[in-house]
């Protein structure tokens, strides 16, 4: 059984937050070797959703919130990891569908924005996403920004 988590940072224990350092070390800096500075001063001010097995307490699927005026005008959705062992089973349509109830119904922001790495273009569209500009590197990996408009928001989530 799974179970989902949100979170803001003084609310993660200390055991959460190691599960979600480690899973974004195993993903971003171990699987994709991209040497880059994950601990960016923005967790603290970032709202965490995580998937949770319950069978082992373990983490499976993350990703996280950052109000609009800190990384981007818009509010952005970051750090989106599903652990190896868990992909391919529409765990990060769900996750990224969680992260963009929360933003919808609480923030009530009206867009999101996001960096996206190139090869993950046709996942976003297909939550409604567009590109918003042109190829660029980010730590050694192609990126796009991509956007979705709050009256994009609805028509999105049910597909």
């Amino acid at each position: 059984m799974l179970s989902w988590e949100l979170k803001f940072f003084k609310e993660l224990s200390a055991h959460r937050l190691y599960q979600v350092l480690k899973l974004r070390q195993d993903v971003f800096i171990l699987e994709q070797q991209c040497l880059y500075a994950d601990t960016d001063n923005l967790d603290q001010q970032a709202v965490h959703i995580l998937l949770i097995s319950e069978d082992n307490d373990d983490l499976v699927a993350y990703c996280r919130i950052i109000p609009a005026g800190i990384v981007f005008q818009e509010v952005a959705v970051g750090r989106v990891a599903v652990s190896a062992n868990a992909r391919k089973s529409g765990l990060a349509k769900q996750l990224m569908h969680k992260a963009i109830d929360f933003i919808r119904d609480e923030m009530q922001a009206p867009a999101i924005k996001i960096s996206a790495q190139s090869h993950l273009q046709n996942f976003y569209q297909s939550l409604g996403f567009i590109i918003c500009s042109d190829p660029y590197d980010e730590d050694g990996i192609e990126h796009i920004d991509m956007k979705l408009i709050n009256d994009q928001f609805n028509g999105q989530l049910n597909s």
